[in-house]
């Protein structure tokens, strides 16, 4: 809820505050002749949004008797407001009977919290305007115009989410019940999911679905299929918020999630090729290069036809600094609702250092900013992330924590940490000669066994117990599935 910065009217360049003295007055009464009012506004109006400070004390005291199951009316306040100078010169616990002399306020008292709230938010953006004028007027050597870009952002989003300046300080019973409906979700689910969907069970099943403040990063050498499987997971929550919310399924039921993908690597148009490709079942080359049949381009233009309402969005711009996405992932927020970001990949971000700085120490304020955004958000935010050559110098080239690429803050910021694995990457590249006929026979006994199967090693994650999952892998049209034999998902992690 917002919390509102005490602004001194006399500051206000001679402009006067929004505010409705009268309003507060009337509702405070209200409250005052029938304490169930209470019940409805209290959720939403803070002491903070009064712009009387007087009525934010007597609302305060208001809440102060009725958490304690008490009455709140003049006579029940007065031992708690007599001292108060401010009412002692409206003369006393006479003024607070005054409150409540027109019971014609009782009608409207709904209406009166809406207005005074609303007043409270646009007192706030008053401040916040001022403050950006006065900072953009201070020319000095030390100031950093983007850094002020940043910040007016953050408080214009505060604002229009309704937070204000307050923190995040919650009660241990606010904390508890919310971990209790996470857990009566999971249970609802099948005893899975309590976050968002991958679309895929095995991996659902190993993390518990995409969780809400989480960092995700999903790192790979090139060619494992990072980016297929994060555009996978990025369609199956998409489509799945799609299906849920056709079906009439309550949001804080819904299983998946409107989706931003920031991708830096690609076009968006790319991204759209797999995606399309995954649906119709045709190979992303043949659709690049024409060599489909008629009857493929009707599944391609049914494909697309199914997909033209799915909630995800493709931001494509290259060269994008830490900042500049936390700004699109805001706008994209507060316009769509998105529930889930995926960043295409974290190495291509810049940070907002000025060209001196240290990569390694970009790199920790890139994923610090990320992990800062998914807990601003309320979001899952899944970063890719590059791996060192180091995996390659190895006999098992299965990659380990050590390996996260320019900077161990990477594998510090992450609530989990997965790795992508293809054996049948690293063994088609030994194929022998077919002359040695002993050799070859070997090679492609062993590729028989390992092709088209994954791994995603779960190395982190706070909320659970690391291990190995075991996927299918169709390079023809980029898709990670389950697979049938799931013998080893519970493999440790070494």
């Amino acid at each position: 809820m917002v919390e509102l910065l005490k602004i001194n009217p006399a500051e206000s360049s001679g402009t006067e505050l929004p505010r409705n003295v009268e309003a507060e007055a009337a509702l405070l009464g209200a409250i005052m002749i029938d304490n169930r009012i209470a019940e409805d506004v209290q959720l939403r109006l803070k002491a903070e949004h009064f712009f009387e400070p007087l009525h934010g004390r007597i609302y305060d005291a208001i809440m102060r008797l009725l958490d304690r199951d008490m009455v709140a009316n003049p006579v029940t306040l007065k031992p708690m407001l007599e001292q108060d100078p401010a009412l002692r010169e409206l003369g006393g616990a006479a003024y607070l009977a005054q409150l409540t002399g027109s019971g014609a306020a009782l009608i409207g008292a709904r209406d009166f919290a809406t207005q005074i709230y609303d007043l409270a938010l646009l007192r706030q953006l008053v401040s916040v305007g001022r403050e950006l004028v006065e900072n953009a007027l201070d020319t000095s050597e030390d100031v950093n115009p983007r850094e002020q870009i940043e910040a007016a952002e953050v408080a214009l989003y505060k604002v229009s989410e309704g937070e204000g300046e307050s923190g995040s300080v919650k009660s241990f019973l606010s904390a508890s019940t919310a971990a209790v409906q996470i857990a009566e979700r999971a249970l609802n689910s099948g005893g899975h999911v309590s976050g968002i969907t991958t679309g895929i069970n095995s991996l659902n099943a190993k993390i518990g679905g995409l969780h809400n403040s989480d960092l995700m990063i999903l790192a790979g050498r090139p060619g494992m299929g990072k980016t297929s499987l994060a555009t996978n997971i990025a369609y199956n929550a998409a489509s799945r918020w799609l299906r849920d919310n056709a079906d009439g399924i309550a949001p804080d039921k819904n299983m998946g999630a409107k989706t931003a993908f920031f991708s830096l690597e690609m076009s968006a148009d790319q991204l759209a090729t797999r995606v399309l490709a995954e649906q119709s079942g045709i190979s992303g080359e043949a659709l690049r290069m024409g060599k489909i049949s008629r009857a493929d381009f009707q599944n391609l233009s049914r494909a697309a036809r199914d997909l033209q309402e799915l909630p995800l969005f493709i931001d494509d711009t290259p060269g994008l600094t830490i900042a500049a996405l936390r700004t699109r992932a805001r706008r994209l927020k507060r316009r769509h609702d998105i529930g889930f970001i995926v960043v295409d990949y974290l190495q291509l971000l810049q940070g907002t250092g000025r060209g001196n700085e240290n990569r390694v120490n970009e790199i920790s304020e890139i994923s610090r900013g990320l992990k800062t955004l998914a807990k601003e958000l309320h979001v899952p935010v899944l970063a890719l992330s590059q791996l060192s050559r180091a995996v390659e110098q190895r006999e098992d080239k299965r990659p380990q924590l050590s390996d996260l690429r320019e900077s161990g803050s990477i594998e510090q910021d992450a609530d989990m940490v997965w790795f992508v694995f293809r054996e049948d990457y690293y063994e088609a590249a030994k194929e022998p000669k077919v002359e040695d006929e002993a050799a070859y026979a070997t090679w492609r006994e062993n590729m028989d066994r390992i092709y088209g199967k994954a791994e995603v090693i779960v190395a982190k994650q706070r909320h659970g117990s690391t291990g190995r999952i075991r996927l299918k892998f169709d390079a023809k049209i980029t898709r990670f599935s389950d697979l049938a034999d799931d013998g080893y998902e519970d493999l440790s992690y070494e």
